[in-house]
């Protein structure tokens, strides 16, 4: 058996995630401590704390990182908590932003409207990243007729203030005494511009495309402090026991943000980075951290639920609705391309600004203009190249070199200057140009794949998940075991998840879709005359929509129509957040109410719903088991110990019923053993039982060894020990088990030939050292089984 390494008290068994807003505030999270006590984590998740913008049901938009949130309940009500979490002898593990802040409302945020005010001359001219160079700083917050909307500028009454609307934005000391709104306006540090011009033409880094949020420049060991002092506040008051870092990708260099955080926080507490690695990826071996914040995991424990071989009808289909045969990478390479042409092209161009000119210039008659263009090219297909988010250099080396070499293949013609762009980036790893191309290329992964691609390339959209790769049909039993083995030796104290406030389906959406894997053909039958029937203004965008509605139903038509109008934007390929379509917006928002209101069309989705609701329920006990008996510490996203079946935010962010939580945990208190059934009481009942065991007996889940089962059913199980005295086991691929009914005499043997074992989720005693599998799932489709202490 793998050897484990030890974990410091600061890890917590698991944590429970819970979103904090004006709507959920720290009242509210001391009120429900009792239930997350009772239920067995082992810590409370926060998300980000410290003032945010006005309403924020994230806390994402940071506007005054010196404070917390007024909103959520201000220093008293956080005081408060943190002592009701230590009264029930339970962890704080807290959410920070350090890349960026919220500017939206420009006056709630006392730094931005400093820097509004002085322009260079501010204090805090140097915490944001501006291009101070390129003129007054570009405020993208007008009209598309930008010329009307100048024309519409105020002032305030005593001429302190310039308005657009309800926009409101300082004037300069001594430069409002005279002039009209629009002559004050030409005085001032910055410039209100259309928001069209954002893409192409801003002076400040933000978080990926969103001005709203300005990036911070936290690499500085001032504006370090300045960002982090109240946090570490609360961290040396011993107020916090983990922190999970959002974002670091976007930082100029996280490496060097890590080992000053660790300084800062100790060598003790838990540190986990929101860092999305792709396939066979590792965190760079530099990090002093603990782990990610659990992606990884997701796409494998919910990979081996899903059946390979439906993978072969599925893709022939998606070709034959769309009407092309694209693979995921032509998808992904043209969805990035683009990004960097149109979105982020500002950010293309600083970076461009910073190349140096080829040693080998194609020819001494270009014009400079068109020098340029081949500069701005180049670039944009270096970003396009990388296999990951990001390289951190020297660290990553690989990853930028895979980046040229594919960017020279796409575009042969730019080989000098991407080798020039090569040469400088190596010579100077923490320079400005390997620093924007770092930070730059994260921004095009995210946008162009997790937010383009993955609405675009719906041939199975369970797979299409953060941190994912649609192209890999699920994930076979041995390299889940891989996986699971890899986690345990190298980083046994990260995080892992299956729903968190980012994915773009909740566990048990996934959980039911992956059940149409083993049913192809049935889905492709009913999809075609569905899609008929109804058909969308874009073909894929039907692949999408239908998967995704059967995956949440029952769904009403107000809840499907956001999320389809946000799915249809985000793909860009009928109508787009930045250049909209009113008729096909129109014709989408109303496309749910059409499908909802014919008859027969939902008795048929009724139908198969039912059909995969069963398998798909199997598909979420066992995922859910996995991931908590497993290795690493699981994370529960709020309201998912029940059935939870929510979409992309702001879907995933909707109030949670705690009252039929807190009744159900209490009935299966007094031994109540629930059918697995739509009250989602089952799976309480697994990840409570779970949760629990992690808790109390933390020395049985420690070191990996998968187990196989034998039999003529043997591959429909999937099955793990950690130590020598737990044993986790799962239905997979129920469909195909029902269908040749059932386990038979396959048998489990478990370790160490011993006899004493019982099912911690039903109490029943194991029969044997190598008991059958139809006894041990006969009353669930899992097991936790366990040895007295």
């Amino acid at each position: 058996m793998t050897g484990s390494a030890p974990q410091h008290s600061s890890v917590p068994s698991a944590t429970y995630r819970l979103q904090f807003s004006k709507d959920t505030t720290f009242t509210d999270a001391v009120e429900l401590l009792p239930y997350l006590d009772t239920l067995g984590v082992g810590a409370l998740y926060a998300s980000p704390l410290l003032e945010s913008g006005a309403g924020s049901n994230h806390g994402y938009d940071v506007v005054d990182p010196t404070r917390v949130s007024a909103e959520r309940g201000g220093e008293e009500g956080r005081r408060a908590l943190v002592a009701a979490v230590r009264e029930r002898g339970l962890q704080f593990v807290l959410d920070i932003v350090p890349n960026h802040v919220g500017v939206d409302v420009a006056k709630a945020n006392p730094w931005w409207w400093d820097v509004l005010t002085h322009g260079r001359g501010s204090r805090y001219a140097g915490h944001f990243d501006i291009d101070w160079d390129a003129g007054p700083v570009l405020l993208p917050i007008l009209d598309a007729d930008e010329e009307k909307a100048v024309s519409e500028l105020a002032l305030s009454e005593d001429r302190s203030e310039l308005r657009y609307y309800e926009h409101a934005f300082p004037v300069a000391p001594g430069t409002g005494e005279a002039g009209s709104p629009q002559e004050v306006h030409e005085r001032q540090h910055y410039r209100l511009v259309s928001w069209k011009r954002g893409a192409a033409e801003l002076t400040y880094r933000r978080f990926f495309d969103v001005s709203t949020l300005a990036a911070v420049r936290v690499e500085i060991p001032e504006i370090f402090e300045d960002t982090h002092r109240e946090v570490l506040r609360w961290v040396d008051a011993g107020e916090v026991d983990g922190i999970r870092v959002d974002h670091p990708d976007g930082l100029s260099d996280p490496g060097a943000y890590m080992r000053r955080l660790r300084a800062a926080i100790g060598p003790d507490r838990w540190l986990l980075v929101e860092k999305i690695l792709g396939v066979g990826e590792e965190l760079p071996a530099s990090w002093p951290v603990n782990g990610t914040s659990g992606y990884e995991a997701l796409r494998e424990i919910q990979g081996v639920f899903v059946d390979p071989s439906g993978g072969g009808l599925l893709t022939q289909f998606a070709a034959e609705h769309v009407g092309r045969k694209e693979s995921l990478h032509a998808a992904e390479h043209a969805a990035r391309r683009e990004i960097t042409d149109t979105i982020l092209a500002a950010e293309v161009r600083r970076i461009a600004a910073l190349v140096p000119v080829p040693e080998a210039a194609p020819s001494t008659d270009e014009e400079p203009g068109e020098a340029a263009d081949r500069v701005r090219a180049a670039v944009a297909e270096l970003l396009c190249g990388f296999p990951v988010y990001r390289s951190y250099l020297p660290e990553g080396r690989s990853a930028l070199e895979t980046a040229v070499s594919v960017a020279r293949t796409h575009r042969p013609d730019l080989a000098d200057v991407l080798a020039s762009i090569r040469k400088a980036m190596l010579a100077e790893p923490q320079g400005l140009l390997a620093t924007r191309v770092q930070q730059t290329s994260g921004m095009v992964m995210a946008k162009g794949v997790e937010d383009t691609t993955f609405y675009r390339w719906n041939r199975f959209v369970a797979l299409n998940e953060v941190g994912g790769d649609p192209s890999r049909f699920g994930v076979s039993p041995t390299e889940f075991h891989g996986a699971m083995a890899a986690r345990e030796a190298s980083w046994p104290a990260t995080m892992t998840t299956l729903s968190t406030h980012d994915t773009k389906r909740s566990e048990d959406v996934r959980a039911r879709l992956a059940a149409i894997a083993e049913i192809p053909g049935e889905w492709v039958e009913r999809v075609r005359r569905w899609a008929a029937a109804h058909p969308l203004p874009d073909r894929s965008l039907d692949l999408l929509a239908w998967q995704n509605l059967v995956g949440a139903w029952p769904i009403s038509a107000e809840r499907f129509a956001g999320y389809l109008t946000k799915a249809s934007k985000e793909a860009k390929l009928v109508t787009s957040h930045v250049d909209s379509v009113a008729e096909v917006d129109e014709a989408i928002a109303a496309w749910p109410a059409q499908v909802l209101a014919d008859a027969d069309v939902v008795a048929e989705i009724e139908e198969f719903v039912a059909r995969i609701s069963v398998p798909g329920w199997s598909n979420s006990l066992g995922q859910k088991l996995l991931q908590i008996a497993g290795p690493g510490v699981p994370d529960v996203y709020q309201g998912t110990e029940l059935f939870e079946y929510s979409l992309v935010d702001p879907d995933n962010r909707r109030p949670v019923d705690w009252a039929e939580r807190r009744g159900l945990l209490a009935r299966l208190d007094e031994g109540w053993l629930p059918d697995v059934d739509a009250s989602g009481a089952a799976k309480l009942l697994v990840t409570a039982s779970a949760l629990r065991l992690r808790r109390y007996r933390p020395e049985v889940f420690a070191g990996y060894r998968p187990l196989h089962a034998e039999g003529p059913a043997a591959h429909h199980a999937v099955a793990f020990a950690r130590s020598s005295s737990l044993v986790a086991v799962a239905t997979r691929l129920p469909v195909g088990l029902a269908a040749r009914g059932g386990w038979d005499d396959t048998v489990l043997p478990l370790p160490e030939g011993v006899t004493d074992w019982h099912d911690v989720i039903t109490g029943a005693a194991v029969d044997g050292s190598a008991p059958s599998l139809a006894r041990v799932l006969e009353r669930y489709p899992v097991a936790l089984l366990v040895r007295p202490a």
